[in-house]
């Protein structure tokens, strides 16, 4: 068969596409236009934006994008030239990875090009055949691509379940014994669809019992979660017993690459070892020095951490009072449950941008079970109480809708005027 006809004939890929004759930018690949605040533009209509990790309002602050400019001005983007290993370096990316290794507790940091591609380097670097992985269900598509290619055995354990958590560390125990190997725990600090915190305190718990070590993936909890925006770790109070922390930067931090920060002979093991960063171009200058400016106003603006929580409960409170599901998340992240097939969750979206102006992510099947849609609110220090009851009258009115069927078929009215 024809590679390519294989590919086409599986209209199931195409999930939410196949369900309304929209343009290809409508529901994938959407273009959101203007400067990056809450209220920017979607097919020439204004919509309050809940689909931006900005989680501090960094992205666009004017002391941002002043260190940006300023460095782009006397670096470029080209410098400096090569892997970072070889003639990449510089005192600069020096300072970034220690001052952000020193903000989450941890004596040495490495930056990454990028989370996804990082990370899964990272996970590949730290475990050979013998080792045997351990891992959370809910872990995000990258730590889930990192472990298709590890050539050793893996052990998951559902979400937060605790209890099989250690089942599965008794038989990674036996396992890694027999073959001369370590076992790796990895779980998330904040888990992006549900915004549930992982139970990190009652993994590193079981430390007393089992020989594991810990790798957090914190995306969505650096800069939000603890006293000081260090992590869900320092949340929960457990950031000692994280082994190998990670974060992106495309969330609090507003730009591009990633870190990992651990023990120095860990750390400096893997600055040889990780395959995407020693055969990559290092981060431009451009990137790394505004990436210490960000790292200064989460560390010294707790004010910004202070307004996200002001929104959060704000929006969470209100959702819940008025009836809706948002199911167990207790960080920024909030996912409005709703009862629905494939067709109702794109017509209300349809609905909710083109009629009442608000532009959320939609989570649909087979992301989630069929019969459930998740609306996707992602808060952020830019919003305001305003745009809080604006979002909250809207759910209220497509909650009725919905109830009361009017988005059972294709092309209700509000859907067609999206129709390309």
């Amino acid at each position: 068969m024809d590679l390519f006809e294989k590919l086409l004939s599986d209209k199931g890929a195409l999930g939410q596409y196949s369900y309304l004759d929209q343009d290809v930018n409508y529901y994938f690949f959407p273009k959101l236009e203007g400067e990056i605040q809450p209220r920017m533009k979607f097919k020439g209509k204004e919509v309050l934006a809940w689909s931006l990790n900005n989680y501090l309002g960094l992205a666009n602050h004017p002391e941002v994008r002043k260190a940006d400019t300023e460095a782009t001005e006397k670096w470029g983007l080209g410098y400096p030239m090569g892997a970072r290993m070889m003639t990449g370096n510089s005192d600069y990316h020096d300072q970034l990875e220690q001052e952000l290794a020193d903000h989450v507790s941890k004596p040495t940091g490495m930056l990454l090009n990028y989370g996804y591609q990082g990370i899964m380097s990272v996970i590949d670097a730290l475990v050979d055949r013998k080792d045997v992985v351990v891992y959370d269900a809910e872990c995000h598509a990258c730590i889930i691509d990192a472990l298709r290619m590890h050539i050793g055995k893996r052990y998951v354990f559902p979400h937060n379940d605790i209890e099989s958590c250690e089942t599965q560390l008794k038989r990674a125990t036996k396992l890694a014994n027999e073959q001369g190997g370590g076992v790796l725990l990895i779980t998330e600090g904040v888990f992006g669809m549900s915004g549930n915190t992982g139970k990190l305190d009652e993994i590193v718990k079981l430390k007393e019992n089992y020989e594991f070590k810990l790798l957090v993936d914190d995306a969505h909890g650096f800069g939000t979660m603890g006293e000081t925006g260090a992590g869900t770790g320092e949340h929960l109070g457990c950031q000692d017993g994280i082994d190998i922390y990670f974060s992106t930067f495309a969330k609090s931090m507003a730009s591009i690459g990633a870190f990992i920060a651990g023990p120095t002979d860990i750390i400096n093991h893997l600055r040889y070892k990780v395959r995407s960063q020693i055969y990559a171009k290092s981060l431009p200058m451009p990137l790394v020095v505004g990436g210490l400016k960000r790292l200064e106003m989460l560390r010294t603006m707790p004010e910004l951490r202070e307004k996200l929580w002001t929104i959060v409960n704000a929006i969470q409170n209100g959702f819940k009072e008025r009836g809706f599901n948002i199911g167990s998340t207790n960080s920024p992240v909030t996912p409005v449950v709703l009862k629905g097939d494939v067709m109702e969750g794109c017509n209300m979206v349809v609905d909710l941008r083109e009629n009442y102006h608000i532009f959320c992510s939609m989570v649909v099947y087979p992301v989630v079970p069929k019969g459930t849609v998740i609306l996707r609110i992602i808060p952020t220090a830019m919003h305001t109480m305003d745009d809080v009851k604006q979002t909250l009258d809207a759910f209220d009115e497509i909650k009725e809708k919905l109830d009361s069927g009017v988005y059972k078929e294709a092309g209700v009215e509000g859907a067609l005027v999206a129709k390309s």
